[in-house]
């Protein structure tokens, strides 16, 4: 894409950046929230290409004047000084040119989201629970070097540790989640000696991991006589109130069939709260799915792009190594992986995306 076209696409935005900032100040749009939340979207995906672009415009414009001034400046300090304002110039447009290149192609709508994470043991019994159990410690370390709010909505325990399932939400102020954590839907397979196995012998189990993009209350409508609330009483952590009070709350979304259910408080509103917020992200997950399945043939390295059956990654334990299978990507220092270290994993995962992605523009 030729530096000329570059700044033509991001000028051309221009005029839409400012009708947004206009429309963001109008009492009138303030009023309207749902139209509020989405303008104030676009302008946010908005802002880093008119940023970045106008970056771009003065660097570009400083090497023109460079040039001109070594062209046809006579003293010969001037000249060395533009010569070496050129070079430095010249090394650094590429990566800006690429960086662009980047901001333009759509981005997964749903990126600056928060996350709803389920995690399930699969093939492998108690082990597999005890994996399962694993993963969302890995998950929950990673969470707390990065500063994100982790809040578990449902848990069924193995019955020698760990979760047959744990739904979980994972949300920030400041990080896109999503966009970040979205890379580990799909089948994660371990192979160990099992806690359970007496004989030595090493087993393959495996755990699923499904991750959802939050909806916000403005994401999707729910009807209310769509759904039919069951209280009951809690079975897992709470004190007193636990078998004592209905505080656990359970969500029928009769249309869909999707059955929540929140006991993880001993308020039964916040358990309500909390019940709707992942009913109301399963069922935006249903629509979000389609945009998924759309470009599952052209990106290889998301499984959140297709299949989330598909097996993405493997831990090896006899040998200290993870592999992730999308990227070919191993890392021979497991401890570490599974106490929460797999930022890199997910920095190469999103290195791949982006040449995928660069590679759709140019279709």
């Amino acid at each position: 894409m030729a530096e000329n076209t570059l700044l033509e696409k991001v000028l051309s935005l221009q005029d839409k950046f400012r009708s947004l900032q206009d429309q963001l100040s109008d009492p009138a749009v303030i009023a309207d929230m749902k139209k509020y939340v989405q303008l104030n979207k676009d302008y946010k995906q908005l802002e880093p290409i008119i940023r970045t672009g106008l970056e771009y415009k003065k660097m570009a414009d400083n090497l023109a004047s460079a040039k001109d001034v070594f062209m046809n400046e006579k003293d010969d300090d001037l000249k060395e000084m533009a010569r070496e304002e050129i070079n430095e110039i010249q090394e650094k447009l590429p990566a800006m040119e690429q960086e662009i290149k980047l901001l333009l192609i759509p981005a997964d709508p749903d990126d600056a989201k928060n996350a709803m994470i389920e995690i399930r043991g699969g093939t492998g019994g108690d082990e597999a629970a005890i994996f399962a159990g694993d993963l969302f410690r890995m998950y929950q370390h990673f969470a707390e070097a990065r500063g994100w709010k982790l809040e578990i909505s449902d848990q069924t325990p193995g019955t020698s540790g760990g979760f047959k399932q744990v739904v979980f939400k994972l949300s920030s102020s400041n990080d896109g989640v999503y966009g970040i954590m979205k890379y580990e839907s799909g089948v994660h397979r371990v192979q160990r000696v099992p806690q359970t196995e007496t004989q030595g012998r090493i087993q393959t189990s495996a755990a699923s991991v499904a991750v959802f993009p939050e909806a916000g209350e403005f994401d999707i409508e729910l009807n209310p006589n769509d759904i039919r609330k069951d209280l009951f009483c809690s079975s897992g952590p709470g004190g007193q109130g636990v078998n004592t009070t209905y505080s656990a709350v359970r969500l029928t979304h009769i249309p869909s069939g999707i059955v929540v259910q929140c006991q993880e408080e001993r308020s039964q509103l916040k358990n309500l709260d909390r019940a709707m917020e992942e009913l109301r992200t399963r069922l935006y997950n249903m629509e979000h799915q389609k945009y998924l399945d759309g470009i599952a043939a052209k990106r290889k390295t998301m499984v959140s792009t297709g299949d989330r059956s598909a097996k993405i990654r493997t831990y090896n334990y006899p040998q200290g190594r993870v592999t992730d299978h999308r990227i070919n990507w191993s890392m021979y220092n497991l401890p570490v992986f599974m106490d929460g270290d797999i930022q890199d994993c997910i920095d190469q995962l999103q290195i791949a995306e982006n040449a995928e992605r660069l590679k759709e523009a140019g279709e």
